[in-house]
């Protein structure tokens, strides 16, 4: 949208995936649970209109899970797929979503104004999640949970190029959701993803990045604002502010044809709802979050078929995060404390067009971590 002329845009991009767990963790213990799943992850159609040269729509609208099916034509009983337990009748398996919507109104270069449903501009890939974009099958798990992509909220913001390769966004949108936070996921349920959200706190998210040379990215983040957006429960209690959620992040990153090297980290920390002081509690939110990860990958067919347009790309991922780094007043379950490592390789006959094959080897301080195989397809156009 933003190189074309005024007129209607369409794109879209889409993956599936195969994954296959082992059948026990890394303690030697067996997981009941299903082996192997074949999910169509998304499909993701894109449309956009360009008013003038200085006045466009963006839009995303996304399948997920090969869509949501109508309750009145499933029939029979419906079982979680990692439980075995019974969830009912009918369950929705899949979301339709606007994964953002907004129009900007690009004032000169260095500002631009943008409102609508819009992706916070925090970390590598949030804003990128495309899935020949990124290295590995799957997205970064340090992405997923302490930086929780994809993450967008209803509200307005800046934008801007500030000439030498810098550029910015600043945004005012809603909050997170406090009530929604869970020791696994850590913040990823509080997300209120603009459907009627609140906005008793709204929240404050900035970015910006330097592009030295071209396919060099540098930059940084920041994230704040209270997640408490309603009444608090009687039956908890609560430090004497309001529960909060701040995170600070940077990352690098060099892409070229060649070459691919990635490295990215977030901290967050906030004031989270504590259980009564008299117990400690394994399975509360964490009061502070971190994780990091590095990952590189390499085109060899540069080497061994110089101009060829395909691409042969072995890589490699390394993660470590902690949704329990610290838990107030209670105690922090060591499963949650997590250790990640990635090798596969991706061919991409196109750079639109990724299939990709790695194994994952999970670790966490319990020794509960369950490795597995992976195998996606990921286009984009």
């Amino acid at each position: 949208m933003y190189g074309r002329s005024v007129g209607v845009s369409i794109g879209g991009y889409g993956e599936m995936l195969l994954e296959a767990l082992d059948r026990e963790d890394e303690g030697g213990s067996a997981v009941p649970a299903p082996r192997s799943r074949l999910d169509l992850l998304r499909a993701v159609f894109y449309f956009g209109y360009k008013f003038t040269d200085d006045l466009l729509f963006n839009s995303e609208i996304e399948f997920e899970h090969a869509g949501v099916f109508d309750e009145a034509e499933v029939e029979g009983e419906v079982t979680d797929p990692g439980t075995g337990a019974v969830a009912g009748e009918a369950e929705l398996s899949g979301e339709v979503l606007v994964e953002f919507a907004y129009v900007e109104w690009q004032a000169r270069r260095g500002l631009g104004v943008r409102a609508g449903k819009l992706l916070l501009p925090l970390g590598l890939t949030n804003e990128l999640h495309e899935p020949p974009a990124f290295l590995g099958a799957r997205r970064p798990e340090v992405e997923r949970y302490i930086i929780p992509t994809t993450w967008s909220g209803n509200g307005v913001g800046v934008v801007g190029d500030l000439g030498a390769g810098v550029s910015y966004r600043a945004y005012v949108t809603e909050g997170l959701d406090a009530a929604q936070f869970t020791a696994a996921d850590a913040i990823r349920g509080g997300r209120q993803g603009g459907s009627r959200s609140l906005v008793t706190h709204p929240a404050f998210s900035a970015r910006v990045d330097w592009t030295g040379a071209p396919g060099l990215l540098v930059g940084a983040s920041a994230y704040t604002g209270e997640s408490w957006q309603r009444a608090q429960p009687a039956a908890r209690t609560c430090r004497p502010a309001p529960p909060s959620s701040t995170s600070t992040g940077a990352w690098s990153g060099v892409g070229s044809r060649p070459a691919h090297v990635r490295a990215g980290g977030a901290r967050r920390g906030r004031r989270a709802l504590g259980g009564p002081r008299r117990r400690r509690d394994p399975g509360g939110a964490g009061g502070e979050l971190l994780g990091g990860f590095l990952e590189a990958g390499y085109d060899v067919l540069t080497r061994l078929r110089p101009g060829s347009r395909w691409s042969l790309l072995p890589y490699g991922r390394y993660e470590a995060y902690d949704t329990q780094d610290d838990v107030p007043g209670g105690a922090e379950d060591p499963a949650h404390d997590r250790r990640l490592v990635t090798a596969g390789l991706a061919v991409k006959p196109h750079p639109n067009l990724a299939l990709k094959v790695d194994r994952q080897w999970r670790h966490d301080e319990a020794e509960s971590g369950r490795s597995q195989w992976n195998a996606a397809v990921g286009y984009l156009f």
